[in-house]
């Protein structure tokens, strides 16, 4: 493997082949099973939210934060779905993990699943988090069938696409082959990971199963995400403005409180717990009194069209934090298909 000549095949727009991209899945396969549920990180370190196939974002994140190997990263998951480029980001991420495995982490997030990147429920979720009604919901999932797969923005005269990661594959290679080596390794990220023992990064949040972070460390990682359970709801929870646990609207996951984090985060010995998962129009967001639990997003202007600015979270080697703020490029429309075919109500 040539994994600089491949870096730069894909920086400048291109796909591995078929076979390259199944022996690159199985090389970062052997990297990432040696990993453990809570990945230990030193300092100094960026941590960073979605990104949702947004390739051209992702060279700009790179450029707001500096490049692989002079930055270290932790990418808190969600790598594809909803942009044009899932396919894209994926391979450049998997790349920079075979070529610098000391300085890049990848956490698994809620799509980084089988089921969630091939079927409606990504639809519904999406369509969900942007506070679509009922009536547009079900014309969205007429339309998508009618469509073939591709949703197209409702209500909206753009013709601005948003795709799931199955049928990007399916179009880019000619085949589901890509999907499948690149969901296989799904099953290999880790959980977690841990900044100097004090910050704990994680997609979703957190689990009324688990009160310490060893009872992360035991959890079988290696399987599609289950429907309930600490797995589940390590990359399904939510922060929200109450004291305890509440059910969560996704259907997945749990909503927590202040007290439980708090609660968390002293019997833990933690300073912070970083997530992703929910769009932050301002693109971090700190929850509760204590500050004790911050969201990052690093997708701006996600799906096209919701207008929000993307951060990154840097830790210096004395653990002081920088925020770093970034914009959409002028790039990510360009690389999207269209499609003629008109709404069916």
């Amino acid at each position: 493997m040539d994994l600089d000549q491949w870096i730069s095949k894909v920086k400048d727009g291109q796909h591995l082949l078929e076979d390259e991209l199944q022996l690159l899945c199985e090389y970062v396969k052997e990297i990432l099973i040696e990993e453990s549920n809570v990945q230990p990180v030193n300092s100094p370190v960026t941590v960073c939210g979605d990104i949702h196939g947004q390739f051209h974002d992702l060279m700009k994140l790179f450029e707001t934060g500096g490049h692989v190997p002079e930055t270290n990263y932790i990418f808190m998951g969600d790598f594809v779905d909803r942009g044009y480029n899932s396919l894209e980001v994926f391979t450049i991420l998997l790349l920079l993990k075979a070529r610098y495995p000391a300085n890049i982490t990848l956490l698994r997030g809620n799509h980084e699943s089988r089921q969630l990147t091939q079927d409606l429920v990504g639809l519904v979720y999406w369509l969900w988090l942007l506070d679509i009604g009922i009536l547009q919901t079900a014309v969205s999932i007429v339309n998508l069938i009618w469509n073939g797969g591709k949703e197209r923005e409702v209500g909206k005269q753009s013709e601005v696409e948003v795709y799931g990661f199955y049928d990007e594959c399916q179009r880019k290679y000619g085949n589901a082959n890509a999907w499948r080596y690149c969901t296989d390794v799904f099953d290999y990220l880790t959980l977690s990971a841990i900044i100097d023992g004090t910050v704990l990064c994680v997609h979703g949040g957190l689990s009324p199963d688990i009160r310490t972070i060893d009872q992360i460390r035991v959890v079988d990682r290696n399987c599609e995400i289950p429907h309930e359970g600490p797995f589940c709801d390590l990359m399904w929870s939510d922060p929200e403005d109450i004291e305890t646990w509440a059910v969560s609207p996704r259907g997945a996951g749990w909503l927590f409180g202040s007290r439980v984090t708090s609660e968390f985060n002293h019997v833990n010995n933690l300073d912070l717990v970083c997530r992703a998962h929910q769009l932050v129009q301002e693109g971090l967001k700190y929850m509760f009194q204590d500050k004790g639990l911050v969201t990052v997003w690093s997708a701006p202007n996600y799906c096209y069209r919701c207008g929000n600015v993307a951060s990154i979270l840097s830790f210096n080697e004395n653990m002081e934090r920088e925020v770093k703020f970034f914009t959409e490029t002028e790039n990510n429309q360009m690389r999207g298909p269209r499609t003629g075919v008109p709404y069916f109500l």
